[in-house]
């Protein structure tokens, strides 16, 4: 059964919820074509995808912990600047295979090798990746993306339209205001896709 129940450090923030009023925002121009292409295949373990975005140089030893189990996780973002960027990859990639993309804060080297965008194909669902939301230059549905996975805001958010669910595990680094600081899981079931984000306790 799942989602699994969370640690004492940890709290579930909000569950499969199924909102309908989530406006796309419009395409912008300018955005780079997909450069990361990756298949994983959930049929061969019940292991969720992590989801964690804005850590800004700051990785907490709860979202490991929240994280740890995941078959492979998403970053969507704002991985560095106030840190050191290396040790937030790495530190993710001892937990599982790690999709990143580039967010409005990452600068140098190590950020333009990565993309803006990243698809990912898991349980036979399409999973489109990107930082900044309003720059979705895509209708997902047309284009048989069943989940988008977005970050910047710091806001954690699941939101379903026309058929695709859109989340932001909000900000696992330093918090903004008082925001939750929380990561994210996502099921896949029967080509259906589920999402949890988890609020930890800092």
């Amino acid at each position: 059964m799942y989602p699994p129940d969370v640690g004492d450090r940890q709290r579930s923030y909000k569950l499969y919820p199924d909102v309908t009023g989530f406006d796309v925002h419009a395409p912008s121009s300018g955005l780079e074509v997909e450069k990361n292409l990756s298949t994983l295949d959930s049929h061969m373990s019940p292991q969720p995808l992590g989801l964690i975005s804005d850590t800004h140089g700051l990785l907490r030893p709860q979202a490991v912990e929240a994280l740890c189990g995941c078959a492979h996780i998403i970053h969507a973002g704002d991985i560095g600047r106030y840190g050191d960027h290396a040790n937030i990859l790495d530190e993710l990639a001892r937990i599982a295979p790690v999709t990143a993309v580039r967010g409005n804060n990452d600068h140098g080297d190590w950020a333009e090798a990565l993309p803006d965008i990243a698809r990912l194909e898991f349980g036979g669902i399409c999973i489109h990746i990107l930082h900044i939301l309003g720059e979705l230059g895509i209708d997902p549905a047309a284009n048989g993306v069943k989940v988008v996975v977005s970050g910047h805001t710091h806001k954690p958010r699941l939101e379903t339209r026309n058929g695709v669910l859109y989340v932001n595990p909000g900000s696992a680094g330093p918090r903004r205001f008082r925001l939750p600081v929380c990561v994210g899981r996502l099921w896949v079931s029967d080509g259906e896709p589920r999402a949890e984000l988890i609020e930890l306790r800092v």
